[in-house]
C-alpha cells in the first residue's frame, strides 16, 4: 500500500508543484517574447567581411514603402573597404535566396534576381560611372523579394585610397 502524505506534507509537495509549474510557464512566456532574428546578409572583399540584421524585413510578407525609405537613409549602415582589383562577395541567408534577391547600386538593379546564397562581383563595377557610380562610395542594397520587397539590407563600399 502507497502512503500519500497528509496535512502539512501534502501541502509542502503541493506548493512545490505550483511553484514547479510557474516557473515553467514563466519560462515559455519569456521564450514566447523572444523575437526571431531577422536572416542575415554579408559582404565579403578580401579577407574582410560585414554582416548585417535589418529593421526592414517582415518575414517573407512585403514591406511597407514608407518603411523602405526609411531604411534607406539610415545612418545605422555598416561600411567595408573595397579595392576595385578584388571581387566582391555577397552572401545571404537561405530564406532570403528562397524568396529571391537582387542586388541593388544606390537604389538601381545590378543584378537579376537570383535563388542562389551567393554572388560575386568585380570591385571596380561599384566606383564606375557607367554603373552609376558617383565619388568614392557606393550604397549597395540587397533586396529581397522579387514582386514585393520583403527585406532591404544596405552597405556602404567604401574605394581604398590605396589601390
Amino acid at each position: 500500500m502507497t502512503s500519500l502524505p497528509r496535512g502539512r506534507a501534502a501541502n509542502g509537495h503541493r506548493r512545490r508543484a505550483v511553484a514547479a509549474l510557474g516557473a515553467v510557464s514563466a519560462g515559455l512566456l519569456v521564450l514566447s517574447a523572444c523575437d526571431k532574428p531577422t536572416p542575415l546578409t554579408t559582404v565579403t572583399v578580401g579577407r574582410n567581411s560585414v554582416s548585417s540584421e535589418t529593421d526592414c524585413y517582415n518575414d517573407g510578407n512585403a514591406v511597407k514603402t514608407a518603411d523602405l525609405a526609411k531604411c534607406l537613409k539610415s545612418k545605422d549602415i555598416k561600411s567595408i573597404t573595397v579595392d576595385p582589383d578584388e571581387t566582391v562577395r555577397f552572401g545571404v541567408d537561405p530564406d532570403v535566396a528562397d524568396q529571391g534577391w537582387t542586388i541593388l547600386m544606390n537604389g538601381q538593379p545590378l543584378t537579376d534576381s537570383s535563388k542562389k546564397t551567393y554572388r560575386t562581383i568585380p570591385g571596380s563595377v561599384f566606383f564606375n560611372a557607367q554603373y552609376g557610380a558617383s565619388g568614392d562610395s557606393t550604397l549597395v542594397s540587397i533586396k529581397a523579394g522579387e514582386k514585393d520587397v520583403t527585406g532591404l539590407w544596405s552597405f556602404k563600399l567604401k574605394k581604398d585610397k590605396d589601390a
